[in-house]
């Protein structure tokens, strides 16, 4: 077995395990449940708890703010899957990056939510919790955007650094407010965060904002307004790379050492040695690491140093370098005694383009399957992820969406979106469904119709029969005999729609009359699943023939049920009984032929063996219904005797 990367996190239960008994468990698919058993080590017996213990792998799928994160991403997922692959890669790149930027918005817009949330709630853990979701969310943003520059945008050397840039910018958004602050106070010049503000601000190599700020010291300081005016010169000068324009990268290489010789040139000289503030602004446009190392309160991360540094140093860094200065960066920023946390080593592994290591890592890291199945799923439609394959059959990406996927289906209204993560898992997709599909729970009618509509989709022909069988004999259970019947005439159970039909005939023997009757006016084929349901579908047309009066026909039709056996004997009684009242109609309805097949019937009904269950009063009253139907089969015979003889003359 291959041995874990890191010692898996251990997992506090309250009161779990304190009396030294064992503790037994029972995996679910998406919990565990724990408990203590009755077995001690040593010791006299004695009471153990008497809870059972919930432990959810990921709790964020019950957070309601992430659950929009969920829906939301799970839009674009299959907007993602609808990408035709005959379409140019050229085109196709500009949609991939369309959609990570979406990915990042839903993202973006669950951290403002929670963010008001946790300002906004009285419940100390709860605003706790909502701060761990922020940070957990801010980290993955950070991650994503670093991930969708490098791999997916692929920007060559000269635009690669405005886009880092870009990336600092907006995961270092309080440079913005606090310079908000001092621009809007009385007396900018005065503030004690103004020269943090305007150093900032170079920091991210936003030089026209940083004069602007300049400029309210240089009007207060007309005795040193030269020096301001060098300063405010070099920062106006500074090239910045325009991918759009026409200068070429080596244009713009001789224009930025020209800018560069100029700034050291202005040290040599001590231009800035009155002010030690523009002093320093000035070592770091000559890119000095040991003034850039100096500001690390204001750049705060190793990466906002990094980005820094190739700023001033070399802004045309190429793709295949960014892992030398990464790593640099990082050992000189954390200093020897510092160890990297998680999210350095993930931001480092993306510098140095190993993907499936920043993948690796932030699957130990982050506390669920969202971002890791988004992300790769999306790396693996750029083609970056095609030649790592899993060692148990499935690729990189469907093995994370199939974790994903799965984590939505313990969750009671997630698991729709699953279904259609699953469909878009071509190897084992389907597997995965139909083991998940029998585990939601049908609480419901409506729910149960969803479940079916999704397995009928999909032709899951068993999981469509144990849905229907379950409602069915729920139904039943609740004396809900139509639904019951509906349910397995569409599970296609012969032996329990033969059961519901005896159901249906007991009822009407009881009460004189059927249920449900638009169902069973509407069987359709459906009535051919079962001999029993044959018979109650007829028997109910023939109610149906004579309560419109149309008695010929119903005469026909009941005669048939008697004579193909289609009619469980039982029930003969019953029908001859119920052809009672067209025997004694004024017209004759019966022919002679009919008539003699309907004493056939009667007698081989009375030869039959008697029922010993039969009370003396039940017995008299079956006497008396035999009398009266010979009586009434004789006086229709004569009747239709005549009739025919008549006619025949």
């Amino acid at each position: 077995m291959e041995e874990v990367d890191v010692e898996p996190s251990t997992t506090l239960i309250p009161s779990a395990g304190f009396h030294r008994k064992h503790l037994g468990f029972e995996w679910g698919p998406g919990d565990l449940l724990v408990y203590e058993t009755n077995y001690k080590l040593q010791g006299p017996r004695s009471a153990g708890s008497p809870f059972v213990h919930i432990v959810r792998r990921d709790e964020d799928i019950c957070s309601p703010i992430l659950r929009k994160l969920f829906n939301e991403s799970h839009l674009i997922f299959v907007g993602l899957q609808k990408i035709k692959e005959d379409i140019p890669s050229k085109n196709k790149k500009s949609q991939f990056v369309s959609i990570s930027k979406n990915y990042r918005s839903v993202i973006r817009a669950c951290m403002e939510e929670l963010q008001q949330n946790a300002v906004s709630t009285q419940n100390g853990s709860l605003a706790s919790q909502y701060g761990d979701q922020v940070s957990i969310l801010l980290a993955i943003e950070l991650i994503w955007n670093l991930c969708e520059v490098l791999f997916i945008d692929t920007a060559p050397a000269g635009s690669l650094l405005l886009h880092l840039l870009d990336w600092v910018r907006l995961h270092k958004s309080d440079v913005d407010a606090r310079a908000r602050e001092v621009l809007q106070s009385d007396s900018p010049a005065q503030h004690q965060s103004y020269w943090d503000v305007v150093i900032s601000l170079v920091l991210q190599g936003r030089t026209d904002e940083a004069r602007q700020v300049l400029s309210k010291q240089a009007s207060l300081r007309e005795e040193s307004s030269s020096v301001f005016k060098s300063m405010d010169g070099l920062l106006q000068t500074m090239p910045i790379f325009n991918p759009t324009g026409t200068q070429t990268l080596t244009e713009f290489e001789v224009k930025w050492r020209h800018w560069h010789e100029e700034c050291d040139r202005c040290l040599q000289e001590n231009t800035f040695a009155s002010n030690r503030h523009l002093e320093t602004i000035c070592k770091i446009l000559v890119g000095d690491e040991d003034t850039l190392l100096e500001q690390k309160e204001l750049l705060s991360t190793w990466y906002h140093f990094l980005v820094t540094r190739l700023l001033f140093t070399h802004p045309t860094i190429k793709p295949p370098d960014l892992h030398y200065y990464a790593q640099s960066s990082m050992n000189m920023f954390l200093g020897p005694r510092a160890s990297p946390e998680p999210l350095d080593i993930i931001l480092l592994s993306a510098f140095e383009f190993d993907l499936h290591q920043v993948i690796k890592d932030c699957s130990i890291a982050l506390n669920n399957w969202w971002f890791v199945a988004h992300l790769t799923d999306l790396l693996d439609h750029c083609k970056l992820l095609q030649s790592h394959n899993l060692h148990f059959g499935s690729n990189l990406r469907e093995f994370l969406v199939l974790e994903y996927a799965s984590g939505l289906f313990t969750h009671h209204s997630l698991w729709q979106l699953a279904v259609d993560y699953f469909d878009h898992c071509p190897e084992f997709g389907r597997v995965y469904l139909e083991l998940q599909i029998e585990r939601v729970p049908l609480d419901t009618e409506r729910k149960a119709i969803k479940v079916l509509r999704i397995c009928e989709d999909r032709q899951m022909s068993e999981q469509v029969r144990s849905i229907c069988k379950i409602m069915a004999k729920r139904a039943l259970r609740n004396n809900r005999l139509g639904s019951a019947l509906s349910w397995s005439i569409r599970a296609k159970d012969a032996a329990f729609a033969t059961l519901i039909s005896e159901r249906f005939l007991q009822d009407y023997s009881n009460k004189g009359s059927f249920t449900d009757l638009d169902l069973l006016d509407n069987l359709g084929p459906a009535m051919l699943l079962s001999d029993r349901l044959t018979f109650l579908g007829k028997y109910r047309e023939f109610h149906r023939l004579y309560g419109e009066k149309r008695f010929s026909e119903a005469a026909r039709l009941l005669l048939s049920l008697m004579t193909a056996k289609i009619a469980p004997r039982s029930l003969w009684m019953t029908l001859l009984t119920d052809a009672l009242p067209l025997l004694e109609q004024k017209e004759v309805i019966f022919s002679v032929d009919q008539t003699y097949e309907l004493m056939s019937c009667l007698e081989e009904l009375n030869s039959g063996t008697k029922d010993s269950n039969l009370t003396d009063q039940d017995e008299d009253i079956e006497s008396t219904k035999t009398e009266l139907l010979r009586l009434a089969l004789a006086r229709n015979l004569t009747m239709a005797i005549v009739k025919e003889g008549t006619i025949e003359t």
